[in-house]
């Protein structure tokens, strides 16, 4: 005889497995998550690996006083060579290009700064040693450190800072030099006259280092945080999204309870399929994505954000929230509950530290930089960059981040279908069995 048995909490309550799994998920899931985000921002100095900078050197030089004209002297060649000497390649790609090509660059976001030498370094240069013996106006030699705030408030950060301690050893060197040659010259000429304090001092840090915005970003962008923030909104509206419509189909098809409040509803399970019950999921999803995207751009609008490319990023948004969600979808109907803690690895835990959003990947940890690769917040968080900062060019990243995004979503579809098809053929009904006594 057959009946249904419902255990006790008692029995249920009294396993070890019970107490054990909820604590070891959680306990695990919290500390990936700490050691994850933690170990990618405390010290981005020290994980600093080929991170692009630019050196430009337009200095066309000049004669020395008394000295051949054939004969010319080029102090940023000493320059370039100082700080070539002096820099670890291993962490920093001093990349020695045109102006031209480094202000392309630059507005592309695939540099985070430069470094530039005028062409009158070399003139200004000799000018100020001659007007330390010598009564006159003088301006210092000038090198203009350019930072990207476009592309990332902490990498602007960190180009000022490698810039002014590799460019402060450099000028310390060329200040020892210039006071050595001065000193010698006066004595040579046997007039007695000696270089004055001030001048001193000026001839021992002869380059004014200048740190300049290349592009500033205009009000109501956060500080350049906003691209990885509307990243950040179109990766939860799709997995969060995905999870929520998971959720409500299954309750009104009667295949998973609903509770209000006091109230729990279990509707009759309607006689419907794995597969199409995805494909309804996956419609309200698609429907969602457009309306989600326009809400995102009209509040970010309304609170003051700049938007010059508003198609594009309705597009680009409607397209990743549809990716995400799709997948999240399918990820669940492969696995079942446990898909919305692969989900959240994927598309939470794993995906905001490699994002390159906050810290660049130069400055991350090389595991970031290799998730990168196929986490989808960074592709996406690079699409929005593009279209948010660099009037939405291809080679700024977009058109990678679209053909990736894409390649995501082909991968979410498959899964759905092949998975969902091969429970249907199997038989592996959603319903549940009762055990027999």
């Amino acid at each position: 005889m057959s009946k249904n048995t419902e255990p006790s909490a008692r029995t249920v309550m009294h396993t070890p497995r019970f107490w054990l799994t909820p604590l070891i998920v959680v306990t695990l899931l919290m500390s990936a998550l700490a050691a994850l985000y933690m170990g990618g921002i405390l010290d981005p100095k020290k994980h600093l690996d080929q991170f692009p900078i630019a050196l430009v050197n337009q200095d066309e030089g000049d004669t020395l006083p008394g000295g051949d004209p054939a004969d010319r002297k080029n102090f940023g060649n000493d320059i370039v060579a100082g700080l070539d000497s002096g820099i670890d390649h291993q962490k920093i790609d001093l990349q020695q290009i045109g102006i031209a090509e480094a202000q392309s660059r630059l507005n592309s976001g695939t540099l985070y700064g430069a470094i530039v030498i005028p062409s009158d370094f070399t003139k200004r240069t000799i000018i100020l040693a001659e007007a330390s013996v010598v009564a006159g106006d003088v301006d210092q030699p000038i090198i203009t450190i350019y930072t990207n705030p476009r592309a990332g408030s902490v990498s602007a950060s960190l180009v000022q800072s490698i810039g002014t301690t590799a460019l402060a050893s450099v000028n310390k060197n060329m200040g020892e030099q210039l006071t050595t040659q001065v000193t010698q010259q006066l004595e040579a000429g046997g007039t007695g006259t000696q270089i004055s304090g001030a001048s001193r001092l000026l001839l021992e840090n002869p380059v004014n280092v200048l740190t300049v915005a290349h592009d500033p970003l205009p009000d109501g962008t956060g500080f350049g945080l906003v691209a990885f923030y509307f990243a950040l909104l179109l990766v939860l509206a799709g997995f969060t999204g995905a999870t929520v419509v998971n959720s409500l189909v299954d309750g009104m098809l009667g295949y998973a309870p609903t509770e209000f409040g006091p109230l729990f509803v279990q509707n009759d399970v309607v006689g419907i399929n794995r597969f199409r019950t995805l494909l309804v999921k996956w419609a309200f999803m698609i429907v969602l994505s457009g309306i989600v995207s326009a809400l995102f751009q009209w509040i970010s609008r309304a609170l003051g954000m700049p938007v010059t490319h508003g198609l594009a990023l309705w597009e680009y948004g409607a397209l990743v929230i549809t990716a995400v969600g799709i997948t999240a979808m399918s990820v669940m109907a492969a696995f079942g509950s446990l898909g919305m803690l692969i989900n959240l690895f994927v598309f939470v835990i794993l995906a905001l530290p490699s994002s390159g959003g906050t810290i660049p990947l130069e400055a991350s940890p090389r595991l970031y930089a290799w998730l990168a690769q196929f986490e989808p917040m960074h592709q996406i968080y690079m699409g929005t960059r593009s279209i948010l900062f660099f009037g939405a060019r291809g080679e700024a990243g977009l058109l990678h981040a679209v053909w990736m995004t894409l390649v995501g979503l082909l991968i979410g579809v498959v899964l759905g279908i092949v998975t969902t098809r091969f429970y249907d053929r199997k038989g592996y009904q959603r319903t549940h069995r009762p055990k027999v006594a």
